[in-house]
């Protein structure tokens, strides 16, 4: 556990340090600028990491919750702990995040912790990590979208609709799914099923938010196209008067 202690405050300082280099060669951009990069990368790095963990190295979490942690399950453990306190820190720090995603980040650092003591589930947390951020790269590059002008191109289109469409089939059914596995089996220890159960249940506030967005968005495209054909018929009257 000593070690486990050790390498996460490495990990810690990496993320730290990588964050304080892009402010030093980024100095022009903000501060959130350079965090949503340090925060794009780990998402990167998650996504590919617990990938390879549940396609490749195994066990299959939906077939075998509660198995002993695996070095490489470990590695991928201690590497988000130390992003998720870092970007904990610094959102508490700017007072950027809500509620929620200080909620959300907060139980992804207990349960990690939780996962890491116990020695146990970890493919289960793998799972989890690669749920939560595989949607990650899509919401960064969303805030970049808008930061450099270009959201209200096709390009912020593609980005928002395969962000609802991958947080919803990830989060909610692939997520629903893997909580059921997790819940009926009887080797995940109790406090880990509890777990698994408060991160699904945020999942559902933040869709509750993504419906809302999508509404809106859904709302202000059908008003562009309608403006846009008034404004085409009315150029079209303009030129038979002509």
């Amino acid at each position: 556990m000593a070690l486990l202690v050790v390498v996460a405050l490495l990990c810690l300082s990496c993320w730290v340090s990588f964050y304080f280099i892009l402010c030093y060669v980024n100095g022009s951009r903000s501060y959130e600028w350079n965090c949503r990069l340090v925060t794009l990368v780990h998402g990167i790095l998650a996504v590919c990491i617990t990938a390879y963990i549940g396609y490749v190295d195994g066990p299959w979490p939906f077939t075998y919750p509660g198995t002993k942690n695996t070095p490489l399950q470990i590695s991928a453990m201690v590497v988000s702990l130390g992003y998720f306190i870092f970007d904990m820190a610094w959102c508490v720090y700017f007072r950027t995040e809500g509620p929620v995603m200080l909620a959300h980040h907060t139980m992804s650092i207990l349960g990690i912790l939780l996962t890491l003591w116990l020695g146990e589930s970890g493919i289960e947390g793998c799972a989890v990590l690669f749920g939560s951020e595989i949607t990650n790269p899509l919401l960064q590059a969303r805030w970049f979208l808008k930061q450099t002008g270009h959201y209200g191109t096709w390009l912020g289109n593609v980005v928002d609709v395969l962000f609802v469409l991958l947080f919803v089939v990830m989060r909610i059914f692939v997520g629903g799914t893997m909580l059921y596995c997790e819940l009926i089996s009887p080797r995940p220890r109790f406090f880990i099923k509890c777990g698994g159960v408060a991160m699904y249940a945020l999942s559902w506030v933040f869709m509750v938010d993504i419906v809302r967005f999508a509404i809106r968005k859904s709302k202000r495209w059908h008003k562009q196209q309608r403006d846009q054909q008034e404004t085409v018929t009315a150029n079209g009257h303009e030129g038979k008067k002509d």
